[in-house]
């Protein structure tokens, strides 16, 4: 049975540094009919519960620790028993939303996570946050990026917590050495690929943050 990609997007707040603002989230569901993982449990657990339709979740994976990427992820996890997995750099932020429930498990670059013939290796791509990460499948030719690359360049880089020459240079070291043809399917908004940002950092540079 191939693994196989799902989506669906969900709509909620996103909050720091005093301000607050409406937000859709995209949810990825990756693996087969039989188990998977979750990137990104964001605002409406029952609905990826639904999403999942009985499958086994293996683990919930954070792209990073910005509220609206982890909101849903304590509820998800106490309804399948899955693990919630976040890069340490990001547990300032995660305590920010969840102080009394840490995450399970920790993510660092190179690591691989598995579920229903799906393999995903953790690229620790900080900038847009310090313990931000991308998600990469060779055999799905698939890259998750949260908010570390969108259609149209980098992620924002003006909140605590983020900085601009680190999120380029992430993007470069990480990303652009990947594929051109890979896909780059992103926290919000529409997909991309490799191949159609890469030539584009001279601009991203240009314009700073």
């Amino acid at each position: 049975m191939a693994p196989r990609i799902d989506h669906l997007t969900t709509s909620g707040t996103f909050s720091l540094d005093g301000g607050t603002w409406d937000v859709d989230n995209n949810v990825w569901i990756v693996g087969d009919d039989e188990e998977a993982l979750v990137v990104d449990a964001a605002h409406d657990a029952d609905a990826i519960l639904a999403a999942l339709g009985g499958r086994t979740l293996r683990a919930i994976v954070c792209t990073h620790a910005h509220n609206d990427h982890i909101d849903a992820a304590p509820a998800l996890a106490e309804a399948t028993g899955a693990p919630i997995l976040l890069h340490p750099d990001d547990l300032p932020l995660w305590k920010q939303t969840h102080p009394e429930r840490l995450p399970d498990g920790e993510l660092f670059d190179g690591q691989t996570l598995k579920a229903g013939g799906a393999v995903l290796r953790v690229l620790h791509t900080p900038g847009h946050a310090p313990g931000a990460v991308c998600l990469y499948s060779p055999t799905l030719a698939t890259v998750f990026t949260g908010d570390t690359l969108f259609q149209g360049g980098p992620g924002a880089t003006g909140r605590s917590f983020s900085h601009f020459p680190t999120i380029v240079e992430s993007i470069t070291e990480k990303l652009l050495t990947l594929p051109a043809e890979t896909e780059v399917r992103t926290g919000h908004g529409a997909s991309t690929t490799i191949g159609a940002e890469a030539p584009h950092r001279e601009e991203w540079l240009a314009r700073g943050h």
